[in-house]
């Protein structure tokens, strides 16, 4: 939303700086105390220094360069790749009371030169621009003699060609670092594995920043994973969970997205298709649809998702499988961003692994780019297929440990058959060792099974006691033990050295026989909801009871009116959280409003008497 002189934004300071971050949470967003390492980084940044931070979606990335920005003098300057992901930040800002705009192609002229104003008359506390402009000379001449607080890079995977969002545009940023000497910078990013992290600190000049790295746990979120068998209605009984909820639904082709949204209506659930083919005004109605909107599917391809805010997403489900497990992190991420109990689900079949590797090898990107991709695909089947805890598989692919056994995966909640592969897996762990941890998947498995060609028989591989030792296992098993090994950790993909497999420490107690090791015998083909869950719907509000819940009920009714009058999405009004707390603490007056979590000053001034209202008409009629 572009920057005018009739703005409606109450503004509670002017960014001279020296502002104490604790209380700026609570006056501006009104929360007591900052979450996790939030206030390492705030005060680091604060305190001029560079800052790459690596935390979960719904973990409070935006705070770590928001309240720095407030605190130090100066206007903060926000890249970020997605205009639409502009414009509903600097909305919620605003409603917060924060002075905030975007300078993007999106304005028209006399919207851009008004932005320009309020930059020039120091009337802005943040900046968003695209990395496109923000690594152009005008850009840097426009700032040049002002206070610059701080640069925020979002989406900072974006600059990786490791990372699964590659865009080249994002290479040029680190050129802020010697175009604006003394001022800090702050990468973030909720989706990078070891190899992205490493490419973010060298390809953006951070090299002496602090790096910030949480759990990538997202512990709300439940995780299914099933074999496709008859999709449409495993995906309409996993839809059944969820009344009177959001959610998304992603398809690969943009065909299928269309056809997906005409079944799902004919079947009586509320769907929009979204994909890139589609005509701009028609998928931008779509979008702010399912952003405004409470009880909406959208069906999408990955062209939708990066950077979308709203919080109260309560399932993603995928009806094919997407190209690499950063992808799979990051689309599921979107679900339960306010850290309520929310649900994932995929579907998948060999049909996909064909068709993804297909889409690798026919396309124009260099051998060292497929490589790159192929080791990231068979990372993400090696999660499809592991025999253990979900959650344990994702969060090694991103070099964190879990203890597993979750309690709260497909595969926990109702394990699945296995065998018992402590020999095969020695066999494997063996080939990748006698080959010198030098060559990849395929390879290896040319000399388990004993696969004479030019390849095993240039390096001498045919003359190795592992050569053949593997005969009474197919190939197609011998890759499916190989990406559970890699799920397990018990190996890993270098990149680097063509997609070379290496031994972990772990493998040393497979060796000695000291560890046993069980593979997938095979998997779930029922869309069926797992025993013992809950609908997501009744697991969100599962501590409201009673009038608690009618209440709450009452306020959603009362934010959505209001939302719909502002032209916004309700949860930039209040999210969820916000109004569990007011059904749950119901305020009598404004002073008590002022410690509910989620309403600082200017939302108080802004909505406190119509929830008040809202609430003290219930007490009375209750």
């Amino acid at each position: 939303m572009p920057y005018s002189d009739d703005d409606s934004t109450i503004l509670l300071f002017g960014n001279d700086g020296a502002r104490n971050p604790l209380d700026v949470l609570k006056r501006i967003y009104g929360y007591s105390a900052f979450r996790g390492q939030q206030q390492a980084v705030v005060e680091h940044v604060v305190a001029g220094g560079d800052a790459v931070v690596l935390f979960p979606t719904g973990a409070g990335k935006s705070l770590c360069f928001q309240i720095p920005a407030l605190c130090r003098k100066g206007v903060g300057i926000v890249v970020s790749p997605l205009i639409a992901l502009m414009r509903d930040q600097v909305e919620a800002l605003k409603q917060v009371g924060i002075r905030a705009a975007a300078l993007n192609s999106s304005l028209s002229r006399d919207e851009a030169i008004a932005v320009r104003r309020a930059l020039s008359a120091d009337a802005l506390d943040l900046l968003y621009v695209t990395p496109e402009r923000a690594v152009t000379d005008g850009f840097a001449e426009m700032i040049g003699d002002m206070d610059i607080a701080l640069f925020a890079i979002d989406e900072a995977h974006c600059v990786s060609q490791w990372g699964h969002d590659f865009r080249p545009e994002y290479r040029g940023l680190d050129c802020l670092a010697s175009r604006f000497p003394g001022v800090p910078r702050i990468a973030l990013t909720a989706t990078a594995d070891p190899h992205t992290r490493g490419d973010i600190i060298e390809r953006l000049a951070l090299r002496s920043a602090r790096v910030f790295s949480s759990s990538f746990d997202r512990p709300n979120i439940a995780y299914e994973i099933v074999e496709r068998d008859q999709p449409r209605q495993q995906l309409l009984r996993f839809l059944s969970r969820f009344k009177d909820s959001s959610g998304i639904v992603y398809c690969l082709s943009r065909a299928k997205v269309e056809d997906t949204a005409e079944w799902l209506n004919g079947q009586g659930i509320r769907a929009l298709p979204y994909h890139a083919g589609m005509d701009r005004t028609l998928r931008d109605r779509h979008q702010d649809a399912f952003l405004k909107e409470e009880n909406l599917c959208l069906v999408a391809t990955v062209a939708f998702g990066m950077g979308i805010d709203k919080p109260d997403v309560r399932y993603v489900a995928h009806l094919d499988l997407p190209g690499s497990a950063e992808a799979y992190y990051q689309e599921t991420g979107r679900a339960g961003r306010d850290g309520l109990p929310s649900e994932v689900w995929m579907a998948y079949g060999m049909a996909d692994v064909i068709q993804r590797r297909r889409m690798i090898d026919e396309g124009g990107a260099p051998d060292e780019i497929k490589r790159i991709e192929r080791s990231k695909l068979n990372s993400l089947l090696a999660i499809c297929e592991t025999a253990g805890c979900r959650r344990q598989a994702i969060l090694a692919h991103f070099g964190e440990a879990h203890p597993g056994r979750c309690g709260h995966c497909d595969t926990c909640l109702k394990p699945v058959e296995t065998w018992d592969g402590t020999e095969a897996a020695i066999k494997a762990l063996a080939g990748v060792y006698r080959t010198g941890e030098r060559f990849g998947t395929g390879h290896v498995i040319d000399v388990l099974i004993g696969t004479v060609n030019e390849k095993t028989e240039r390096f001498g591989h045919v003359d190795i006691p592992v050569f053949g030792a593997g005969k009474d296992l197919p190939a197609r098993t011998w890759q499916s033990v190989f990406r559970q090994l890699l799920a397990m950790g018990l190996i890993t993909v270098d990149h680097a050295a063509f997609g070379a497999l290496k031994l972990e420490p772990e493998a040393r107690a497979v060796f000695k026989r000291e560890r046993q090791v069980l593979f997938r015998k095979d998997r779930p083909s029922s869309g069926k909801a797992t025993r013992g869950q809950k609908s997501a719907s009744a697991r969100e509000r599962s501590d409201l009871a009673g009038s608690d819940l009618e209440l709450f009920e009452k306020l959603r009714a009362e934010r959505f009116s209001i939302a719909r009058e502002l032209n916004v999405p309700p949860y930039v009004v209040f999210p969820d959280t916000t109004l569990i707390a007011l059904a749950k603490e119901r305020p009598r007056d404004f002073d008590d409003l002022i410690d509910i979590p989620g309403i600082g000053e200017s939302k108080r001034e802004r909505y406190g008497e119509a929830f008040l209202a809202v609430i003290d008409a219930f007490e009375e009629g209750g």
